[in-house]
């Protein structure tokens, strides 16, 4: 996995969401790095890591990630909070703090958890995929902007970034879909033993902002905060987001 490193201070992990990388946080990640050391990471099969065909199972991509940083406050954005959560939860974890943006403990919906999308939603993407994986991107990158403030330019940020790096590998994509339809972390949130912040979208269509309040409640020392915005609220909001990052992150044990 490619990890770049910027900024200086304490240090920081960032993880992205599904058929992005890291330099879609461009925005959040210049704000961070004036006051953290900053491990921008592109998952297997993503962005510059694209040629990685390592295993993108949440568990796995977290231990090898936790091999490779010292430790640090780990951020995970939307499929890249499924794997900070799993760092956070690992046996003698260097995680010293957990943010979890736009990022549910389990996507989809059941009868026992209405927070989540219909899983025939990730099935579409799935079929589409298929079909014409570069248009099945474009619709997510179009529900992910969807309910921000300023959807045209929350849309337009991400269509610029989404290929800058060059196209994901289409079993990455493959299996990140998986891992969103089938992941269910609900009975591991109130294991964390590491101080947790909940960054949620009033608006997300992904990820309601009900499932992020209910795992903070859960979590020992969970915190919630929400924006008035879709599914990345790190566009248009990056210094608030990084702010209430930084915030979390002065307040936990050295």
């Amino acid at each position: 996995m490619q990890i770049e490193t910027v900024g200086n201070g304490a240090d920081l992990v960032l993880i992205h969401g599904w058929a992005m990388h890291a330099g879609t946080f461009a925005p959040l990640t210049q704000h961070l790095a004036k006051n953290f050391r900053v491990h921008l990471v592109d998952l297997p099969g993503h962005g510059y890591s694209r040629d990685d065909l390592d295993n993108l199972e949440p568990a796995q991509a977290a231990a090898a990630l936790a091999a490779r940083v010292p430790r640090a406050v780990w951020v995970g954005w939307s499929l890249g909070g499924l794997v900070a959560l799993h760092a956070a939860l690992l046996p003698e974890s260097l995680v010293r703090g957990l943010v979890m943006v736009a990022a549910s403990p389990r996507f989809v919906a059941a009868p026992d958890w209405p927070h989540g999308v219909e899983i025939g939603v990730f099935e579409q993407f799935d079929a589409g995929l298929r079909s014409d994986y570069r248009a099945t991107i474009e619709r997510f990158l179009a529900l992910e902007a969807l309910g921000s403030e300023h959807a045209r330019a929350c849309l337009h940020e991400l269509r610029t970034h989404v290929f800058e790096r060059g196209e994901p590998v289409l079993a990455a994509l493959e299996q990140g879909l998986h891992v969103l339809e089938t992941s269910d972390l609900r009975a591991c949130v109130s294991q964390l033993k590491v101080p947790s912040l909940w960054l949620a979208g009033r608006r997300d269509r992904l990820v309601p902002a009900a499932a992020m309040r209910w795992a903070a409640q859960q979590s020992p020392q969970g915190r919630f905060v929400e924006f008035p915005t879709g599914h990345a609220p790190f566009i248009g909001h990056a210094a608030e987001v990084g702010d209430a990052i930084a915030e979390f992150a002065a307040g936990l044990p050295a």
